[in-house]
């Protein structure tokens, strides 16, 4: 078998040198270290990180769950002098990383949708008093130009973006907010970027770069993880999915998490484990938010020893002894897969992750990815919403030829358009993108030059892309889950690091070689 050279060492796409620590900076570093984290050394990859952010490089950081991200900005900042704003998509995130912060006497706030107006002016007041070293919030706040307004007068010595791979696969359908972070960074000053992820392929980073309009160096200390055993088990009946997921869980000690495509199969999953007298979580987008919390605490405490869910759950979800993750159903591509099973194991304990695959997996994925983006018909009908704004909003008659038309704010045009909300949002934004349309301080828009519908063709092309993408993601996952290769090599080789090792020696490929392993596919651009 062939020996995995070390998975941590660190890998560059920018080619560019890494910023090593000077002496009293390193020493300052781990004083801090010590006395504010009760911690006595860094993790691999944290001081090069560390580095690049004290010498105001931007930086995209692709370290493991459980690797220690949030320390990469958390410590250095304590040395810069003003604010640092953190980006999130999690909002109990966000409040935990901010409560142990000031735990610590390091003042952080956060401000998030959640708050009572009392308690968000009260934050607002704290930055503007300059009480505060951390400020905490989600991408749909940093759209808000009161809030950027507050922090654009302040100094800002770096913004973070977590989970910055939700940018490119989120950004662009569900919560496209995240499209917007460029120009939130622009109205701050362009301040240095960190940018942190368990995984990105190259699609992802180019995409990452683009929407924050910098240019990142690339910190990679590797995806591979020698304590996850990766497992396959193929179905041949629907009805076999669920009883081989309960035996497995039975025969796994400790917690873990169960996945599902759909609300449906973890509402029915979840049944059975309660019935068969599993301590059992669920957790879902259609459960209310304190239901949601009450099932994530009772799963965190251990009162609850499983977790079913569906993928709302999981980013940011810092139990570091789940022992195993069993896919029910079928991910859409390896990238969510990794991120959702690379969630056990955090304490570098042995972990099981589990796939059951029924071919029929496939059509559930391929219902799911349609329409997720906007077609240059959506597209289109922005355009001509823009062009025919409320009448007496009307500030000029020439709008045929694309001349300037009336504000009009992005509620309005939904409230008069049978597109989503996400969709309308994504499409606003590839037409400011052309400088198709401008907008104020108010977050209103209108339409300030001319485009045809050919044009808006042209425009929405990545998304016709991003659909083609889409499928041959699928197709890679679906080889994943039949080929007899290594399960680690076939992951390794998606994220770009195929030299990292031959065979891992740990999952069921591996220990059970099949008797004939398939062909060897040409690799395909996802």
């Amino acid at each position: 078998m062939n020996t995995p050279t070390d998975p941590l060492r660190l890998r560059q796409s920018t080619g560019r040198r890494q910023t090593a620590l000077k002496g009293r900076q390193r020493a300052a570093l781990y004083r801090n270290l010590k006395k504010v984290f009760g911690l006595r050394q860094l993790r691999d990859g944290q001081e090069a990180v560390i580095g690049n952010v004290i010498a105001k490089r931007s930086t995209l950081a692709i370290m493991p769950t459980g690797a220690g991200k949030s320390l990469c900005y958390q410590l250095p900042a304590l040395t810069l002098t003003g604010h640092t704003v953190v980006v999130s998509p999690l909002i109990s995130l966000m409040k935990d990383q901010a409560d142990k912060l000031n735990e610590a006497d390091v003042p952080a706030v956060v401000l998030n949708s959640t708050l009572s107006t009392s308690a968000e002016e009260e934050a607002l007041q704290a930055i503007r008093d300059k009480k505060i070293q951390f400020i905490f919030t989600t991408p749909e706040q940093m759209t808000n130009a009161g809030l950027l307004d507050i922090l654009a007068s302040q100094p800002i010595n770096l913004l973070v973006v977590d989970e910055a791979h939700c940018i490119s696969h989120w950004g662009h359908d569900f919560r496209p907010a995240f499209l917007e972070l460029g120009a939130a960074r622009r109205a701050l000053g362009a301040p240095p970027v960190l940018a942190l992820t368990a995984t990105a392929n190259q699609q992802v980073i180019d995409d990452i770069e683009q929407q924050l309009g910098v240019s990142l160096d690339v910190i990679n200390t590797g995806v591979y993880r020698d304590n996850l055993h990766f497992k396959v088990h193929q179905i041949t009946r629907e009805n076999e999915r669920v009883q081989l997921a309960l035996q497995a869980i039975a025969d796994i000690e400790g917690s873990g998490i169960v996945y599902t495509a759909t609300v449906k199969a973890a509402t029915e999953m979840h049944r059975v484990l309660v019935e068969s007298g599993e301590s059992a979580a669920i957790y879902h987008g259609r459960l209310g938010a304190r239901r949601r919390h009450e099932q994530q605490d009772a799963f965190m405490s251990g009162d609850a020893r499983v977790m079913v869910a569906t993928n709302a759950f999981g980013l940011g979800i810092d139990k570091p002894d789940i022992r195993f993750v069993v896919h029910l159903q079928l991910p859409p591509n390896l990238d969510a897969y990794y991120q959702e099973a690379g969630r056990a194991g955090r304490d570098g304990e042995a972990s099981r992750c589990l796939l059951i695959y029924f071919h029929e997996d496939r059509r559930l994925r391929q219902f799911q990815q349609l329409g997720r983006y906007p077609a240059a018909e959506d597209v289109i009908a922005v355009v001509s919403a823009l062009r025919r704004p409320n009448a007496e909003a009307v500030a000029e008659s020439d709008q045929a030829s694309g001349a300037k038309t009336a504000w009009i704010s992005a509620k309005s045009l939904a409230e008069h358009l049978p597109v989503s909300k996400a969709k309308i949002q994504v499409g606003l934004h590839l037409l400011k993108q052309a400088g198709v349309i401008a907008q104020n301080r108010k977050r209103e828009l209108r339409l300030i030059n001319a485009i045809d519908d050919d044009a808006v063709h042209q425009l929405t092309q990545e998304y016709r892309e991003r659909d083609d993408s889409d499928r041959s993601a699928l197709e890679e996952m679906e080889f994943y889950a039949r080929t007899g290769y290594c399960r680690w090599k076939v992951l390794l080789d998606h994220f770009g690091e195929s030299d990292a090792l031959e065979r891992c020696g740990s999952c069921d490929n591996c220990v059970s070689p099949p008797s004939a392993q398939p062909l060897r596919r040409e690799r395909e651009t996802v």
